[in-house]
């Protein structure tokens, strides 16, 4: 009479492959969790670069000298904070503002930066 049932054998060689299949989703899901944080960051970039071209200089003809919620009005507020919950201007935060050739607060270029951590940094520059 034969007993019905899973060997030892069968049961490892399940388990291995179930537990190799979980290990690929993770990894997967990793990488995929980082670059939907890439994309927030270059919304957030962009939303700030448009702002400031299309808001702020047509308004007053130059760059402010730092961009916060305070100055650049236009945005929503939500996007002054990087994906690690730090603003912009937090040394810890992944986006960055340097003004560049300022006098009295009064800036002619800048450069917008997000750290991005699938990709190469994202950059945009002033484009007057």
């Amino acid at each position: 009479m034969k007993k019905r049932g899973f060997t030892i054998l069968e049961i490892i060689i399940v388990a291995i492959f179930a537990s190799l299949l979980l290990i690929f989703f993770f990894i997967q899901k990793s990488n995929i969790d980082a670059m939907e944080r890439d994309e927030d960051r270059k919304v957030a970039i962009n939303a700030m670069y448009y702002a400031l071209e299309e808001s702020y200089y047509k308004n007053h003809g130059y760059y402010p000298e730092f961009i916060s919620e305070d100055n650049i009005k236009v945005i929503d507020p939500s996007l002054w904070t990087d994906p690690n919950g730090f603003n912009l201007g937090d040394p810890q935060s992944s986006y960055s503002y340097e003004a560049a050739n300022c006098k009295d607060g009064k800036c002619k270029e800048y450069t917008l930066k997000a750290e991005l951590e699938k990709e190469d940094a994202f950059i945009k520059y002033n484009r007057n």
